[in-house]
C-alpha cells in the first residue's frame, strides 16, 4: 500500500513559486535563503528574504556541533522571527542546504517550516523578481528553546553503529563513488580530511538528488515511495537513519522521508562520513 501514494503526506510543507510571488509581503512569514555558496545571496535574492549562513549562523565555531539554544534564539530574534513565524526556506542546489537549515530549525523545535519547491534555481529560471536590497526587520524576543531535539531527529555514532549491526534501514545519500570508496569526497569538490573511503556496513546507496526532478522540484509521491519504500526498505515499522558527509545532503533525504512520505521515525546522522571515516575502529565496507 505504501508504494501507491498519490500525494505527499504533508503537501502543505511545500510552497510553489507562483504562490510565493503573490505573498511576498504577507504577515507571519519569513523567507529564508540558505545556500552552499554563502556569497550567492549578495548577488540577488527573493525580495524580503533573509540570509542564514549554514556554517557561520548554525554551527559552533569551536566544537563540532550546532549552536546553543541561546544562540538560536538570538539568530531568530535578529531576523524578526518568532515561534509563530512560518519560515519558508529556499536555496541553491535543489534546496540541498535549505533543507539543512530547515532541519536545524526543527532541531531547536521551530515547528512552522516550509520549503520553496524548486528553490532558487526554479525561481530564477522563471524570471521572478530578485533584489540585492537587504531587508531590515524589527528585532523579536524569541524565547530560548528548552532543548534541542537530538534524540528525536538526530543520530550519533553509537546509534548509527547499532543501526548497522541490527540491519535496520540505513541510507547513504552520497555519490556512488563515495559510497564505493573510490573517492573520499564529492566529485568536483576538494578533499575535506576524511582518511578512509567506503560506507557504513549494511547501508543502502541512494544519492540525495534521486528525489528531485531536473527543475529541482521534488518528484511525485508515488515515485518517492518506490525509491525509498521499495528500494531502501524504509517504512513506519522500522527506524531509519540517513547520512552523508556532514549531514547536509542527508537532511534533504530526511525532509523527503519525514514530510513528503510521512515517516516519523527518521533521524539524520550529521556526524556522517567525516566522523565515521576518521574514527578508530569504525567498520567500513567498500563493496558496491
Amino acid at each position: 500500500m505504501a508504494t501507491q501514494l498519490t500525494q505527499y503526506a504533508h503537501p502543505e510543507v511545500l510552497v510553489e513559486t507562483e504562490w510565493l510571488e503573490k505573498h511576498l509581503k504577507d504577515d507571519g512569514i519569513r523567507i529564508v535563503e540558505s545556500n552552499e555558496d554563502v556569497l550567492l545571496y549578495d548577488t540577488g535574492h527573493i525580495p524580503g528574504a533573509v540570509h542564514i549562513d549554514w556554517r557561520a549562523d548554525l554551527q559552533d565555531p569551536v566544537i563540532r556541533d550546532y549552536i546553543a539554544p541561546e544562540k538560536f534564539a538570538e539568530l531568530c530574534g535578529r531576523n524578526g522571527i518568532t515561534p509563530d513565524t512560518t519560515c519558508i526556506f529556499y536555496g541553491d542546489k535543489a534546496n540541498w542546504w535549505a533543507c539543512y537549515a530547515l532541519w536545524a530549525f526543527r532541531l531547536f523545535g521551530h515547528e512552522k517550516v516550509k520549503i520553496l519547491n524548486g528553490g532558487r534555481d526554479k525561481w530564477k529560471t522563471e524570471g521572478r523578481p530578485m533584489t540585492r536590497d537587504v531587508p531590515k526587520y524589527a528585532k523579536t524576543n524569541y524565547p530560548v528553546p528548552k532543548k534541542r531535539f537530538d534524540k528525536e531527529i538526530r543520530a550519533f555514532f553509537d546509534e548509527a553503529l547499532a543501526q548497522s549491526k541490527s540491519g535496520n534501514p540505513l541510507i547513504d545519500v552520497r555519490s556512488p563513488g563515495e559510497y564505493k570508496g573510490e573517492i573520499t569526497h564529492m566529485p568536483e569538490y576538494p578533499q575535506e580530511g576524511v582518511l578512509r573511503g567506503g560506507h557504513i556496513p549494511g547501508a543502502k546507496s541512494m544519492p540525495w538528488k534521486t528525489a528531485t526532478n531536473d527543475d529541482a522540484t521534488f518528484k511525485p509521491a508515488s515515485e518517492l515511495a518506490k525509491i525509498y519504500f521499495e528500494q531502501c526498505g524504509v517504512g513506519p515499522e522500522k527506524d531509519t537513519i540517513v547520512y552523508c558527509r556532514i549531514g547536509e545532503r542527508s537532511s534533504h533525504t530526511w525532509f523527503v522521508l519525514t514530510y513528503l512520505l510521512g515517516l516519523n521515525n527518521v533521524r539524520n546522522y550529521d556526524g556522517s562520513w567525516t566522523e565515521w571515516g576518521n574514527k578508530v575502529g569504525a567498520p567500513i565496507e567498500k563493496s558496491a
